[in-house]
């Protein structure tokens, strides 16, 4: 099986210091990865030059066998890859369900009807159906990354990034989270940036992990809790359990 998204050699330095190192990783069609590491580890770098927001020192990425190493974000999202910051990045003074027609413009167009019904479904989907109406910035944290995931999965992607989902959300919410991830993954291929390890161990295929910029180890759930080299570095770090 051909990957969706690869990446060779990846590199990123910032005034002399790495915080990327030749990267190779492949992302397969359909999975459900994780990326974890301590902080500084590189994670929100390789994201960034996945997305196109940071360019690589040197390096290549290819997203369905097209390189798309200088390809700017706004083009990269066309091609169906879609990501949630870390810091949410609402329309704050929009209300909620012009959050997400706004993203599903994009997609369907001029569509009026077309685009009402994405957003109401995609309000349902994430659990935000009675707050279509609510200012987004007047929603609680956990809300406003729920309606983060609401306006990417309103652009069907075929690769969805989620960086640090669950974050702010309370554990019934959670709960709530990991089922809705695993019926995304029916539709689209879905990279989780995650320090929740409860969260990772339950829904990653696989999992890599990133330490000083490079890929420490990679396998399943049950191969990297047991790894020594991934204790010493992350989950034995006091990692969320």
């Amino acid at each position: 099986m051909s990957a969706l998204l690869s990446t060779r050699a990846l590199s990123k330095s910032f005034a002399g210091l790495r915080a990327v190192h030749e990267v190779d990783f492949d992302l397969e069609p359909g999975e459900i990865r994780a990326l974890i590491g301590p902080n500084g580890a590189g994670k929100t770098t390789l994201v960034s030059m996945l997305i196109g927001r940071v360019a690589p020192t040197s390096g290549t990425i290819h997203f369905e066998g097209r390189d798309i190493t200088r390809l700017p974000a706004h083009a990269r999202v066309r091609l169906g890859m879609a990501y949630t910051f870390q810091i949410t990045s609402v329309f704050a003074r929009l209300d909620v369900a012009e959050n997400v027609a706004l993203a599903a413009r994009r997609r369907l167009g001029g569509d009026r009807a077309a685009v009402a019904r994405e957003t109401a479904a995609v309000l349902e989907r994430v659990g935000l159906a009675g707050h279509g109406d609510a200012l987004a910035g007047d929603l609680s944290y956990g809300h406003q990354r729920l309606l983060e995931l609401a306006m990417g999965l309103a652009q069907a992607p075929r690769l969805l990034i989620l960086d640090e989902p669950t974050q702010g959300l309370a554990e019934g919410e959670i709960a709530a989270f990991r089922q809705l991830i695993r019926d995304v993954a029916a539709d689209a291929t879905v990279l989780l940036i995650e320090h929740n390890m409860g969260v990772v161990m339950a829904l990653a295929d696989r999992i890599t992990v990133l330490d000083f910029g490079e890929v420490l180890a990679e396998g399943s759930p049950a191969g990297i809790h047991a790894s020594a080299a991934v204790q010493a570095a992350y989950l034995g770090t006091g990692a969320d359990a």
